[in-house]
């Protein structure tokens, strides 16, 4: 009897050790405090260079020319394709070469990027991820 408490002890100590593990991770892993919230950037006459449909958040990576004429490569964090794809969206909404102005939440460090709020194409269409847009 008493070695079946003691495994019964020991699964059940493993098992709330691995719970323990993997939620830390999954809410760490939807925090934005990495971008400034609120203070929206714009950034224009962006080239796509790779439009990444994927979960749990899509990627949007284009190019620009500085003030050096030198390419700078950017990348913009988004909502999740389900998100999006009630919104209007689909992993056909961009494509490389399209050319585009992006309204951004910058990123708190100096690094190029943030998290994408809206995207308007070359013919003026408006891609928002956020409701009150």
């Amino acid at each position: 009897m008493a070695s079946k408490f003691s495994r019964l002890a020991l699964a059940g100590g493993v098992a709330l050790a691995g719970m323990a593990a993997f939620s830390v991770p999954g809410t760490a892993h939807h925090s934005t405090a990495m971008f400034e919230w609120g203070k929206e950037v714009q950034l224009s006459n962006a080239t796509v260079r790779k439009w990444e449909w994927t979960n749990p958040h899509t990627f949007l990576f284009v190019t620009t020319i500085g003030k050096d004429g030198k390419e700078e490569r950017w990348a913009f964090e988004g909502m999740s394709p389900n998100h999006l794809s009630r919104a209007g969206w689909s992993k056909r909404s961009l494509k490389p070469g399209d050319k585009v102005d992006l309204t951004y939440y910058a990123l708190r460090d100096p690094r190029k990027g943030g998290f994408n709020v809206m995207v308007k194409k070359a013919d003026g269409t408006e891609l928002k991820q956020l409701p009150s847009r």
